[in-house]
């Protein structure tokens, strides 16, 4: 999980329509926004999926924000976060688990059986694949995020 934190010369509640009306006209994203109790807004916003294997390209990444006062007049402490999508997690760790369980029962000796050491190498292999890829498309798509909410604020 990555922070992001800056300050708006808005109050936060001019922000945050400012934030939904900017975003509710941008096509494939899903926004959502709730005042708390001490005037902060909390969004969230991610890419719209519409298949499953979307996911491991388009909406892995959630983005969690929370618009508070500062200590002076009119202007917003602005937290950005970015988080991997659960599922994604998941799909990477059951690779990971599996393929080293594999390898763990050949090692142990439970299982001396060729297909064994295959499908071990094979899972861990994807897995690890996978957790490469996915922590090199975070970056860019952190960065994307960070230009899409930035470019808003400014106006």
């Amino acid at each position: 999980m990555q922070t992001w934190n800056f300050k708006v010369q808005n109050n936060p509640l001019e922000t945050g329509k400012q934030l939904q009306a900017s975003l509710a006209s941008l096509n494939g994203l899903v926004f959502s926004m709730n005042t708390t109790k001490n005037n902060a807004i909390t969004f969230k916003i991610r890419k719209r999926i519409l298949y499953a294997w979307y996911l491991i390209y388009q909406n892995y990444i959630i983005v969690d924000g929370k618009l508070s006062e500062s200590g002076t007049e009119g202007e917003t402490n602005v937290e950005v976060s970015f988080t991997k999508h659960f599922l994604m997690r998941l799909i990477i760790f059951t690779h990971i688990f599996l393929g080293l369980g594999f390898l763990l029962v050949i090692i142990s000796g439970v299982s001396s059986n060729a297909s064994m050491y295959i499908i071990g190498g094979i899972l861990l292999a994807i897995g690890l694949f996978i957790w490469y890829d996915v922590r090199k498309r975070t970056n860019k798509k952190i960065q994307e995020f960070k230009t899409l909410i930035s470019g808003i604020m400014t106006f």
